[in-house]
């Protein structure tokens, strides 16, 4: 009687912790649902341990036999023998009931952790992340961006997430040079494989795009153009990341992403409620104002007509469209303007071995070479003499005359020649600049110089022109002691903000009511402005978003299914009770 006694308590007992054990399974599944991937390691580690530990304890039970009922064998033994089929009966009805109470426990738990947390709660994915390469003429930027990857309504929040600095010239600068343009990438690159984290790399797509310094070279030589986009394109292929593309952006296109950053960063778009959600804050938008080193750009929303086709771009963002007009001059940014300054003097004065500068500060004046330093550009080719030695040494001499200067600016603007209702220069249609402007890249380092030399406040054309007359009349050693800055950046200083002058006032025709409404910046919310971080914002329309995660995370079935298994479960737990219960009656009744 004892072999079968302790034989049935084996066998509750094996039950009792195989049940056990999928309840442990249940509980840390439940807990997984709810935990990030490191808890999740943590809570999978300790479900191998428990359930290793109860199968050596069911393992240890099988080999020894182990059974309370042997313990009391001997006190049991001494007893009378009519006593023994009731005390037998009586561990038999206990084992019994404390299987029952077990799975009815189990169950009962079992119900209320499924039921319970039923509430679906939103949780937001991981990070996305993107890169662009900002290729411009002068040097190469990269710049990483991140936003939320469920998106919102259609375009990523994007954010800076970090920048780099590729050292060298511009990718244009290494034409002739196979292989110089991609290793000028590499240590961004480098920089860029830690900064994204790695179970992103293969879905982060990296993009470069060049600006006027490869279509400058593009006009000049085609294939060599195509040979460094190809060299640059393979070297990012390279890395782990989603390779896009490497393309030449157009003059529009450049415009255009400067003014989606301009807008962005200021929240005109998207703004973060104090309700915790992104709302449309129904800001109007600011034009963007962009001088490179080979370019110019201006953009701005219009609800005129824009006549000349090539001008008009729409862009749509957050859900909403945007009509813009935009319009790039190749040839005018800072570096191309002072060559072409500097082709016009001399075409003016003629090839000789001293040239006066009037744009140049007194006390200054330095050595240049024809070629190199002046006709080699496509933008110079009109002012090109029809015979010159390319390695003739000129010396450029300062004097320091604003009126002389400013003539020679306006002389290389075409204001005549209008073939549209109205037209800014060269030709070109504009409709009337409306609302406020960003002005950015070199405009912000020219306002910032004629600041730190006069101490004028740019608050109308007369005071600009006030601040440059004074500006012009320093001396190289005035305005490297007031600035602290050297005299290589000093030298065009003049020159340059007469060219800004110019294109603002007489360009562009901002005027006393205008003018004023252009703000100066290098940076806003954190993030460079540029065109790169607009090109992002306009990319991430094309990438995927994910969709927000459930805290329940059960399919409708599959948590309905588990549900059925407790009650069951419970069921036969409260029958086998009875059962149990009825069987005692009925033997009591008997005896």
């Amino acid at each position: 009687m004892f072999s079968l006694l302790c034989n049935i308590w084996l066998n509750c007992m094996l039950l009792t912790l195989s049940f056990f054990s999928l309840f442990v399974c249940l509980v840390v599944y439940f807990l997984l649902l709810r935990t990030d991937l490191e808890n999740k390691t943590l809570l999978l580690q300790g479900l191998f341990l428990i359930i290793k530990n109860v199968q050596e304890f069911k393992s240890r039970i099988r080999e020894r036999g182990i059974c309370p009922l042997r313990w009391y064998r001997r006190t049991l033994s001494a007893m009378h023998t009519a006593a023994e089929p009731a005390s037998s009966s009586m561990a038999l009805r206990y084992c019994q009931v404390i299987f029952a109470a077990v799975l009815l426990l189990l169950a009962f738990v079992g119900i209320l952790l499924v039921v319970l947390p039923a509430k679906e709660i939103e949780m937001p994915p991981e990070d996305m992340y993107g890169i662009v390469l900002d290729a411009g003429s002068s040097h190469t930027s990269m710049y990483i961006y991140k936003w939320p990857a469920d998106k919102q309504n259609g375009t990523g929040i994007v954010s800076q997430h970090s920048e780099c600095h590729a050292k060298g010239g511009g990718i244009s600068s290494y034409a002739g040079f196979p292989g110089g343009a991609a290793r000028s990438l590499e240590p961004c690159l480098d920089q860029a494989v830690k900064d994204v984290p790695k179970f992103r790399h293969h879905q982060t797509p990296v993009y470069l795009g060049a600006t006027a310094g490869m279509r400058l070279l593009n006009i000049v030589n085609a294939t060599e153009s195509q040979q460094v986009l190809k060299e640059v394109a393979n070297k990012l292929r390279s890395y782990p990341f989603k390779f896009k593309e490497a393309v030449i952006l157009s003059g529009q296109e450049e415009g255009a992403y400067g003014w989606v950053t301009v807008n962005y960063l200021l929240e005109n778009f998207v703004k973060y409620g104090f309700v915790g959600r992104w709302l449309n804050p129904g800001r109007e938008t600011i034009g963007a104002l962009d001088l490179g080193g080979a370019s110019t750009q201006i953009t701005f929303e219009t609800s005129e007509e824009v006549e000349e086709k090539h001008n008009a771009k729409e862009l749509k963002l957050y859900g909403k469209t945007f009509r813009l007009y935009t319009q790039s001059f190749l040839c005018y940014g800072q570096d191309q303007f002072l060559r072409k300054l500097l082709a016009h003097l001399i075409k003016t004065q003629g090839v000789k071995a001293n040239v006066s500068h009037p744009c140049y500060p007194q006390q200054f004046n330095m050595s240049i070479k024809l070629g190199e330093d002046v006709f080699d550009s496509p933008c110079t080719k009109s002012y090109r003499p029809a015979k010159f030695n390319p390695q003739m040494s000129v010396l450029v001499v300062g004097t320091g005359e604003y009126q002389n200067c400013l003539k020679n600016v306006v002389e290389m603007f075409s204001f005549k020649d209008c073939n549209y209702s109205r037209c800014s220069f060269d030709g070109v249609f504009q409709p009337p600049v409306k609302g406020s402007f960003m002005a950015f890249s070199a405009f912000y380092f020219t306002h910032s110089y004629i600041n730190s030399l006069t101490n004028i406040a740019i608050t109308s054309p007369s005071r600009l022109k006030d601040a440059i007359r004074l500006v012009c009349n320093m001396t190289i050693s005035e305005m490297t002691e007031k600035t602290k800055q050297p005299g290589k950046y000093m030298k065009n200083v003049c020159a340059v903000s007469n060219f800004v002058q110019v294109l603002l006032t007489k360009g562009y025709r901002f005027d006393n009511d205008s003018l004023p409404s252009i703000s100066f910046e290098r940076t806003a919310g954190g993030a460079s402005v540029g065109w790169a971080l607009g090109y992002m914002l306009n990319l991430s329309n094309m990438i995927p978003a994910e969709r927000l995660e459930l805290m329940k995370a059960l399919p409708p079935r599959l948590w309905a299914g588990i549900l059925f298994l407790f009650i069951v479960v419970l069921l036969i737990a409260l029958g086998y009770l009875l059962l149990t219960y009825k069987k005692q009656k009925a033997r009591e009744g008997v005896m």
